[in-house]
């Protein structure tokens, strides 16, 4: 299978350099992991009994994208004739030659310890959008295998190389800091060896012979900020002052189907004032799904956010009640009062319902809400692109997006009920009594 041009000149710029530290950044789709794992093989075949692995943030997400999908493809087309055996309990492939390519997934410590306990000659660190820094770190002390690789029946050394690929996310990432503005993401300081990261930019369009027609309008569908991520590969300008980032979300997100047993599942409503027949200038009515894991987690399951009146966003509540056997569905009671009650009930007599009420502002809320994605209580099963711009648009001094955040307000209205006890308003300060005062000699005692 011939490369793609953009593919071609990726191999010649940046995979053929001296550069120890290679990066492919762009778009969805583009043919970056093809690429990487390509070259990753080539490495393994060219060096006898050297060692490889590639690495993702979650095993299931590797074994799912890279084992079970480009692996394969890679070796059938560019390598039919190189057999290889998948040993499935370690999860590593061993070429004819002796050369093994390991998988692994950081959040597995034991595997970690296992795979990093030996030496590599080449890491891949794939979608580092998910990757901490800390992990990067401790992966890159096993790049030290020393191997000869032969060329031209010559041998020669061997260097060892560390490629990365991602969708770029928000310029705060380490990815951005360290290719992009040649710096040490913890110190802030200069790289000691700049030279030695490389980068390059591949964009779906770049890929359009493995694609499918439909699959460029899908993400020029997509909001402004999914766009500039998934369609035209660029990083996006970070606010400071944000309660939600890309990165939190793509570090949990869960892109497989394998979930834990939910305890609870809810439905929420964030409701508008939307009619069934006129309602082209009025907001769409939230309906986000998700529930509580037996792992003490959340995991965001459906956004069903329509504009539409009462008789048709009811259904759409009650059938996703249905369908996910949720517990109940909560609405907001500050809009209308008891309407989303009776809009439920009346789609489905007997639904268990349960009213919540706005004391406090959207960016109150969703404070402690912002917290429990930053310390990895919230999983979004899959992506939710106008829901996720909505949450990147909260920031300390309001929401910045534009219209109202309808997604993210039934998103923070089930995770407000999934996690009370994290989420409950802190109790105000008790009121100093009109009738007592402090006596020295006495203590704290009634007057009189």
């Amino acid at each position: 299978m011939s490369l793609t041009p953009a593919q071609t000149k990726a191999q010649q710029k940046v995979l053929a350099s001296n550069a120890t530290h290679i990066m492919l950044e762009g778009g969805s789709r583009s043919g970056k992991t093809y690429l990487l794992v390509r070259a990753v093989v080539m490495r393994a075949i060219k060096a006898k009994n050297s060692r490889h692995c590639i690495l993702r943030f979650r095993f299931s997400h590797v074994k799912a994208s890279i084992i079970q999908d480009t692996f394969p493809k890679v070796m059938a087309t560019c390598f039919p004739d190189v057999p290889y055996d998948l040993n499935k309990t370690d999860w590593m492939a061993l070429l004819p030659n002796g050369s093994e390519i390991w998988f692994g997934g950081l959040d597995d410590k034991a595997r970690v310890e296992k795979i990093l306990g030996r030496e590599f000659v080449t890491i891949y660190l794939n979608e580092i959008s998910q990757i901490p820094f800390e992990s990067r770190n401790m992966a890159v002390t096993r790049l030290a295998q020393k191997v000869d690789q032969e060329i031209d029946g010559v041998k020669r050394p061997m260097p060892v190389r560390m490629y990365y690929d991602l969708n770029p996310t928000g310029k705060g990432h380490w990815g951005y800091k360290m290719f992009h503005q040649r710096l040490d993401p913890e110190t802030k300081g200069k790289l000691d060896s700049p030279e030695d990261y490389a980068y390059f930019q591949m964009n779906p369009e770049d890929n359009l012979l493995n694609l499918s027609d439909t699959y460029i309008k899908t993400l020029k569908g997509l909001g402004a900020r999914q766009q500039k991520r998934f369609l035209r590969g660029e990083w996006s300008d970070e606010n400071p002052n944000s309660l939600f980032n890309e990165t939190d979300i793509d570090k949990w997100r869960v892109t497989g189907s394998e979930i834990p047993d939910l305890v609870r599942v809810l439905v929420a409503v964030d409701p508008s004032g939307a009619g069934d027949v006129d309602n082209a200038d009025n907001d769409a009515i939230g309906i986000v799904v998700g529930g509580l894991g037996t792992d003490g987690r959340a995991y965001i399951l459906e956004d069903l956010t329509v504009k539409a009146g009462p008789a048709t966003w009811g259904k759409v509540a009650t059938s996703a009640f249905d369908r996910h056997e949720a517990d109940a569905i909560i609405g907001e009671s500050n809009f209308g009062g008891e309407m989303v009650r009776f809009t439920i009930q009346t789609a489905r007599p007997r639904t268990n319902y349960k009213a919540v009420s706005a004391s406090r502002g959207k960016v109150v809320r969703a404070e402690p809400i912002s917290a429990l994605y930053e310390s990895g209580k919230v999983s979004h099963v899959g992506y939710f692109p106008e829901m996720e711009e909505e949450l990147t648009a909260f920031s300390t001094q309001g929401y910045l997006g534009q219209g109202s955040p309808n997604r993210a307000d039934a998103l923070v209205w089930l995770l407000t009920e999934l996690f009370p006890a994290l989420t409950k308003a802190p109790k105000p300060p008790p009121k100093p009594s009109q009738g007592r005062v402090l006596d020295h000699n006495k203590g704290l005692g009634w007057m009189g």
